[in-house]
Order: C-alpha cells, then structure tokens, then sequence
C-alpha cells in the first residue's frame, strides 16, 4: 500500500505528490523569475552567487544541475565550466525546463537536457565534478533517494550543493511567518495570478528538514566533510558535502 507524504501541509499519497508539485510549477512557470525577485527582494541572486563560488567548478568540469527551473545555476556553471565542460539540465517539470533552457541558450550556451525524476537519475556512477539543486529538494516525494542519486552520480571527490530554504533564526521566526503567510501569497495572487501555488510555497518551506537534519540525511546519503552555510538570517542555507 502506498504511504503519506506532506504535500505543503496537506497529508497525500506518495503517488500524488509529483503531480500536484508539477501543476503547481507548470502554473507558475510563466513569472518564476519575477516572482523569485519579488518575493526575495532580489537576495535569491546573491544566494545563488554564494553557491557557485563554493562550488569548485571551473573551466573543464562536468556539472549537474537537477530541478535546474529556470535555469539561473546551470548558465552560471556553463560560463565557469566553459567550452570544455558540461552542464546538464535535469527537471521533471517539463514547463520549467523550457524556460530554463531557453535562457541558458539565449545567452550562448547549449546545454544537454534530461526530463527526468531525481530519484531515478539516468546517469552512470561517478559521471560529474559537481551535482547541485537549488530550490528544488523540498518539492521531492522522497528526499533521501534524491540525496542518495545526487551522491551516486558524483565522482569521488566531487561535491554535491544544496541550496534550500531552512529554518531562519529565532528573533526572524514571527516576522518570517507574517510575510510567509499573509504577503506571500497576495503576492502570487496579483502577479502570477496563482495564490495556492505560493501558499503551497510556504508550507513546503515549514516541511522541509532544519540544517542539522539536512546535514545528516547527506551524511547518510553518503556523503562526507557535510557543512552548511546559513544565508539572510538562516532564511536559507547552503548545504555543501563531498563523496569520498
């Protein structure tokens, strides 16, 4: 018999969740980056600058950026990574991978691409110098056999990122909650015309494992040297491990 999950604060069935998430994404996929700068205030560029440079990847690397949504890692990493290199887009989200993909070619890069679930990645063992996801984890059925193919898929040596919203200080819980739960969504009401998407949004942020939990379900994933980074207040964190 299937099991539950928690799809935002809402209880389903494992079977479910993956297509509720990708018709919540497909909603939104028109304003993604609109919104992501309006809802951030702009920090979620400074976020993910932080991760490329803790990234290690350099001009030859073999990058893999999976639930890449629209894109803004994987065309930081392909203009590190540089001719030599490869950076794959991966999203199951067919609506998101398209808006991904077509500004990573706008700007001159060609990316390879694979609509694919990232718990069952279609690449060999030991195949990239670097496995990230930003934003994407949370929205995963099953968290751990995501973790799990990230580790698989890296060679050893090579890091896997995870750049995610997490549990921000205690003094920033009430403000962060008020803004979560009252702004936010008024937010996704008025310019992507989906108020539930960014409600859903929210409570997937509440669901999602605190940095200490997160850092242990990669150390069991395999993954050593597992530190994170607490960026805006802890409002998001960077999780950074190596495969031994």
């Amino acid at each position: 018999m299937a099991g539950k999950t928690h799809f935002g604060f809402q209880q389903v069935d494992e079977a479910e969740k993956a297509g509720k998430v990708g018709a919540v994404f497909k909603s939104v996929a028109g304003n993604y980056d609109l919104m992501n700068d309006l809802m951030s205030f702009g920090l979620h560029r400074a976020w993910k600058r932080f991760t490329i440079e803790l990234s290690g990847v350099r001009e030859g690397s073999r990058v893999l950026d999976v639930a890449s949504g629209s894109g803004d890692l994987a065309l930081a990493f392909s203009k590190r990574a540089g001719s030599t290199g490869q950076v794959w887009m991966t999203d199951i989200n067919g609506a998101m991978l398209a808006v991904g993909r077509d500004k990573v070619l706008d700007a001159g890069f060609f990316p390879p691409l694979a609509l694919c679930d990232a718990e069952k990645l279609p690449f060999p063992a030991d195949s990239f110098d670097c496995v990230s996801v930003a934003f994407g984890l949370r929205n995963m059925t099953h968290k751990d056999r995501a973790l799990a193919e990230m580790a698989r898929v890296t060679r050893p040596g090579g890091r896997v990122l995870v750049l995610e919203f997490s549990k921000p200080h205690k003094v920033l819980e009430k403000p962060y909650d008020t803004y979560s739960f009252s702004i936010l969504p008024k937010l996704g009401k008025y310019v992507a015309r989906d108020e539930e998407a960014y409600r859903y949004l929210a409570e997937s942020i509440r669901m999602h494992p605190d940095q200490e939990t997160l850092k242990s379900m990669m150390e069991t994933a395999g993954l050593t040297r597992v530190e994170y980074f607490n960026l805006t207040g802890g409002v998001v964190a960077l999780h950074r491990g190596f495969k031994a």
